[in-house]
């Protein structure tokens, strides 16, 4: 009925009125002295399931902050990529506690192969010859067209005395090249300011390489070319190393043989001295991995690093709810099957305190 109906329109007659009072007191009764519907019980669940597109050739999933991701390099006795492994193949441990996996990914996925985003800091300083900045380029050169059966963009950054990006992330073959062939050199350069470098490498990953791309995780590397001797810097390891975490970010470095590769007494022992950036744990903690440059050719050595990099799988759980606000560290720990070599890109997470 219409809120603007006249009065007379709206009275009901008193036997009606009497009528509609006992009713709806029957009910208020019945309603007071009924027992509640039974609800029907709910499983527990901890975390939300990982999304899985529908046609179920392809995952993606929600990055929220309670998800925790990460990279698990796995190599056999000899030192190569294991690819083919399956979501059971693996554990994951937190603090001890076996969690089940959220999302599980492998490089190929429904035909189409995971997406990557690399940043090359090269080291221009005074201690790099002019024949490693050209051979450099070239072995550059093998490393983007390992990577030419998937999206994969290229950033080039460079460092002495300070840091200066070259080139932003590209796919264009032409402008990476061009990059290459301009490669500076810093002759009276004192300092080598290879964390500041990697540091600003990890801000460009999280500014301009999304997580995910083409309905699949992006693979966010920074591979730093380097003689092994950082000087001057002005962030320390560990804060760079937690900012890797942060973002995803695994760092691989090349080692070249101005100073780094130093014999010992025994010249067919070919062992390098430990470097600062060894010593730092900037690779070891982050998922990375380190070669040492020996040969003239480095394009070999760069065709190994391109299988490196894009051999990893994404491991991803949900921790339970008192520890997703803990303010506290949590370590990570993940298990292959027996043989097997495990390298994760991060060895724990830090919580939110808020």
């Amino acid at each position: 009925m219409p809120f603007n109906a006249p009065t007379s329109q709206r009275r009901a007659p008193q036997g009606r009125r009497l009528w509609l009072s006992a009713a709806l007191v029957a009910l208020a009764c019945a309603a007071l002295y009924s027992p509640p519907p039974q609800r029907a019980q709910q499983p527990p669940r901890s975390a939300p399931p990982a999304e899985v597109l529908p046609d179920d050739k392809d995952e993606i999933y929600r990055v929220d902050t309670d998800l925790v991701l990460l990279d698990a390099m796995v190599t056999d006795t000899a030192g190569r990529p294991v690819r083919g492994l399956q979501a059971q193949d693996f554990k994951l441990f937190e603090d001890g506690v076996e969690r089940p996996l959220a999302f599980f990914s492998v490089e190929r996925r429904g035909g189409v192969r995971r997406p990557v985003a690399v940043v090359f800091a090269l080291d221009v300083s005074g201690s790099m010859t002019g024949e490693e900045l050209t051979r450099l380029g070239d072995a550059m050169h093998v490393f983007s067209e390992r990577l030419a059966d998937r999206a994969s963009a290229f950033a080039v950054m460079t460092f002495g005395m300070r840091v200066r990006v070259l080139q932003n992330f590209t796919n264009d073959p032409r402008k990476f090249e061009h990059a290459l062939d301009r490669l500076p050199r810093d002759e009276s350069g004192l300092s080598t300011h290879a964390y500041d470098a990697v540091d600003d490498a990890i801000r460009l990953l999280a500014r301009e390489a999304p997580r995910t791309r083409e309905r699949q995780l992006l693979k966010r590397a920074v591979v730093l070319i380097t003689d092994g001797f950082p000087v001057g810097d002005t962030v320390a390891p560990k804060t760079v190393i937690e900012r890797a975490n942060a973002a995803g970010v695994s760092i691989y470095t090349v080692t070249l043989p101005s100073f780094s590769r130093l014999l010992a007494s025994n010249e067919s022992a070919h062992a390098p001295l430990p470097t600062p950036l060894d010593v730092s744990g900037l690779v070891e903690k982050t998922g990375g991995t380190s070669v040492y440059a020996t040969d003239k050719d480095f394009g070999p050595l760069f065709h190994a690093l391109a299988e490196e990099v894009t051999s990893a799988y994404v491991l991803a759980f949900y921790p339970p709810v008192e520890k997703r606000r803990d303010g506290r560290f949590h370590n990570i720990r993940i298990e292959a099957p027996a043989g097997l070599t495990v390298r994760q890109s991060r060895p724990g997470y830090q919580s939110s305190d808020k």
